[in-house]
C-alpha cells in the first residue's frame, strides 16, 4: 500500500487508464475527494464508473457537467440529486438493477478494474472495513484486485469502523487520509399524514417479542414515515424487535438505543445487519463504530430473498411514487423517461417478506403529492418500471388506512385502493370502477370494503 499526501498521486491517468471499468463507493462512503480528483483531472479519459447514490456536497457537481460526461461515461445504479440531472439530460446511463444482484453483476458483467473506496481502520489485525457502505463495494475490490487492477481508498477520520466485512491491507493500493463531514441523514419531522400512516403500521402490522412468539424483524430507509412508525412503536411499547434491512438510519438507531430492538429471535445472530448505514449527525455515526449491536453485510446477503426469508416475521416498509387501481407500484421514476432513483432493494423485500413466517411486505405513502395532486391513479404511466406488481400481493397503506390484498379479486382490490385515495379522489376512481366492466362489477355500497381497515378502525388495535 502507497500513502499519499496529494490525491492527484493516486487519482491521475496512470492508475485509471484508458478503457479502465470503475466501481465508486456510494451513500455516506461516498469518497468526495477522490471524486473530486476525477472531475479536475480532463486527462483521464475514455473510462465508465457505476455507482450506487452518490452522495456529497456542491463541490461533486463538476463531475457530472455535459463536459465531464465526454471523457467519462456514468452508469448509474441509483439515482442521487447528484447524478440526477446527467442521467435525464441522456449524459449518464442508467442501470435498472436490483440491489440483490450488484455483486453478482460486478463480477460477471461490470468486471470493474478500478475500484474508488472509502475505508475506515485498520484494526490491530491490520484489516480495513467499508465503512457506512458495503453493498456491491466489496465485490469490486475483490474483482479488481483478481484481475490485477487497482484500488483507491479514502479513509476519512470521521468514518465510523462499521463491524461485520473487511478487507486486509494488502487489497488497498493508495490510500489518502482526509477529514471533512459525511453526508447526513436529517431527522423528517412526520407531518399530521405520516403521523397517520405510522400508527396504522404500528397497530395492524407490528408484533411484540416479549412472550413465547417471535417479534417482528424490520425493514425500511428514511423519511418521514419511517420516523413516525418508529415513534409510533416506542408509544406501544412494543419489545424486543429485530432489525435486517438494507439501509440503517437514525430512525433505527433510536429503537436500538430505546432496547426495543434486542434481536432475540433471530436465527444465529443476535445482532442488526443492513448493507447501508446514514445517520442525521456526526454523533449517529460515532454510535456505529465498534458498535457490536449492528453489522454490515454486502446486498447479496442483506437483500437475498432467501435471507429476509429466514428472519422472524419480517415487516418491510417501503415507499413509492404512485400505485394504481390494478395495485402496480412504482418507485423509481416519475414517467417512464425520467429516472428519480433507482430500483434499489424494493422488489427485493417485498419478494423475502412473503416467504417469512408471518412476514409482511408493505408500500406506504401519503395519498396525496405537496403540489394536491393524486399518487393513487387509474392506471399507472405508460412504460413506467413497476417495482411490485399485483401478484405481488402488498399491503398498502396511506393516512386513509390499510388495505391487504391477499385473497382479493382484481375487482375488490380496486375498490380497497380507491379507498385509500382522499376523499376526492376516492370517489373520482369508485365511479371509474363502477363503469368498467374489467373490474367485473364489485359491490361499492357495502359497509365494509373487503381488505380495508381504515384510520379509525386500526387505532382501537394500538
Amino acid at each position: 500500500m502507497i500513502k499519499v499526501t496529494d490525491v492527484s498521486e493516486a487519482v491521475n491517468p496512470g492508475t485509471i487508464k484508458p478503457g479502465s471499468v470503475i466501481y465508486c463507493a456510494g451513500n455516506a462512503a461516498t469518497p468526495r475527494d477522490l471524486l473530486r480528483q476525477l472531475a479536475a483531472d480532463l486527462s483521464i479519459t475514455d473510462v465508465s464508473m457505476y455507482s450506487v447514490l452518490l452522495l456529497g456536497d456542491e463541490s461533486l457537481n463538476a463531475l457530472f457537467t455535459e463536459e465531464r460526461c465526454q471523457g467519462l461515461t456514468h452508469r448509474v445504479i441509483f439515482n442521487s440529486y447528484l447524478t440526477r440531472n446527467a442521467v435525464n439530460q441522456g449524459w449518464a446511463k442508467y442501470h435498472p438493477l436490483h440491489l440483490s444482484e450488484i455483486p453478482k453483476w460486478i463480477r460477471h458483467r461490470i468486471k470493474p478494474t478500478v475500484a474508488l473506496i472509502s475505508v475506515a481502520g485498520p484494526d490491530r489485525g491490520g484489516n480495513y472495513v467499508l465503512g457506512t457502505t458495503v453493498e456491491g463495494v466489496l465485490k469490486a475490490v475483490q474483482v479488481a484486485k483478481e484481475s490485477g487492477g487497482v484500488v483507491i481508498a479514502e479513509r476519512n477520520a470521521r468514518m465510523p469502523f462499521v463491524l461485520g466485512d473487511t478487507i486486509p491491507e494488502s487489497y488497498i493500493d493508495y490510500l489518502y487520509d482526509t477529514d471533512y463531514a459525511l453526508p447526513r441523514s436529517p431527522v423528517h419531522e412526520p407531518d399530521e399524514m405520516a403521523k397517520r400512516i405510522g400508527e396504522i403500521i404500528a397497530a395492524l402490522y407490528i408484533q411484540d417479542g416479549s412472550g413465547s412468539e417471535p417479534g417482528s424483524t424490520l425493514q425500511y430507509g428514511i423519511g418521514q414515515v419511517p420516523e413516525a412508525v418508529t415513534d409510533a412503536i416506542l408509544r406501544r411499547g412494543v419489545k424486543h424487535l429485530g432489525i435486517h434491512t438494507e439501509l440503517f438510519a437514525g430512525a433505527m438507531i433510536r429503537l436500538v438505543q430505546k432496547g426495543v430492538v434486542t434481536n432475540r429471535w433471530k436465527r444465529a445472530v443476535n445482532f442488526s445487519i443492513s448493507s447501508i448505514f446514514l445517520a442525521e449527525d456526526q454523533d449517529g455515526y460515532d454510535w456505529l463504530s465498534y458498535n457490536s449491536a449492528v453489522q454490515s453485510r454486502p446486498s447479496d446477503y442483506t437483500n437475498s430473498a432467501f435471507r429476509i426469508a429466514e428472519q422472524p416475521r419480517m415487516v418491510t416498509i417501503n415507499s413509492a411514487i404512485g400505485i394504481d387501481l390494478h395495485g402496480n407500484v412504482w418507485a423509481d421514476s416519475l414517467d417512464a423517461r425520467k429516472i428519480y432513483s433507482g430500483v434499489g432493494g424494493q422488489s427485493d423485500f417485498i419478494r423475502g417478506a412473503q416467504f417469512s413466517r408471518q412476514g409482511v411486505a408493505i408500500i406506504a405513502m401519503k395519498s396525496m403529492t405537496k403540489a394536491g395532486i393524486s399518487k393513487i391513479v387509474d392506471r399507472c404511466p405508460a412504460g413506467i418500471t413497476t417495482t411490485a406488481t399485483p401478484s405481488d400481493q402488498v399491503i398498502l397503506v396511506t393516512e386513509h388506512g390499510s388495505l391487504d390484498p391477499r385473497g382479493l379479486s382484481l375487482g375488490e382490490r380496486a375498490v380497497g385502493i380507491a379507498h385509500l385515495a382522499a376523499p376526492e379522489k376516492r370517489d373520482e376512481l369508485l365511479q371509474m370502477i363502477s363503469d368498467n366492466p374489467a373490474f367485473h362489477k364489485p359491490r361499492l355500497t357495502m359497509n365494509t370494503v373487503p381488505g380495508f381497515t381504515p384510520y379509525r378502525k386500526a387505532l382501537e388495535r394500538l
